[in-house]
């Protein structure tokens, strides 16, 4: 109550200072995302390069050109300024979301994931025209598709909004 009675430029600062340490986190998963893609393209020069580390997990260089899955992947290149610019929708949203949800941990932890996550791969269709994957997953001939830390922050991100709304949704139901 006390806070709609402040004027809106101490509002605005207030969500300002509360969304920082999201914001933090977001800018630590994203140089470690992108730290680990420049030793990659440092350690390995060509495409398919890797190192074996055990029997079902190697370290490889790759490059996707698509989204997740490698989507659109085989396209003739739209799909790089597509997906940069659904990577900078969404990194606009999540920074006003942020905003307005600073005070909610779980949900701006997870929004924080996927911003640093969306931001990373942003950069790598920039400046390279392709997103560095390197985690290589395997079993029995079958390899699950290389990703990188961005990805692996999209994933957390987005399971952390999942259980936020289910344990929203808990509390909803325990209300009633």
């Amino acid at each position: 109550m006390a806070q709609t009675s402040q004027p809106v430029s101490v509002r605005q600062a207030s969500a300002t200072v509360r969304m920082l340490p999201w914001l933090g986190l977001a800018l630590a998963l994203f140089v470690a995302d992108q730290f680990t893609k420049s030793l990659i393209l440092d350690a390995y020069s060509s495409l398919g390069q890797g190192t074996y580390v055990t029997g079902f997990f190697n370290i490889v260089r790759a490059h996707n050109l698509g989204a997740a899955f490698s989507f659109l992947a085989s396209e003739s290149g739209w799909q790089r300024w597509f997906f940069t610019g659904i990577g900078v929708a969404a990194a606009l949203f999540i920074v006003w979301m942020l905003r307005a949800h600073a005070g909610q941990k779980l949900f701006s932890f997870a929004l924080a994931c996927i911003l640093s996550g969306a931001l990373g791969n942003v950069i790598d269709r920039i400046r390279h025209g392709y997103v560095v994957d390197f985690l290589d997953f395997h079993y029995g001939g079958w390899h699950f598709p290389a990703f990188n830390v961005a990805d692996s922050a999209i994933t957390v991100g987005a399971a952390c909004l999942i259980l936020d709304e289910l344990l929203r949704m808990r509390r909803a139901a325990l209300k009633n």
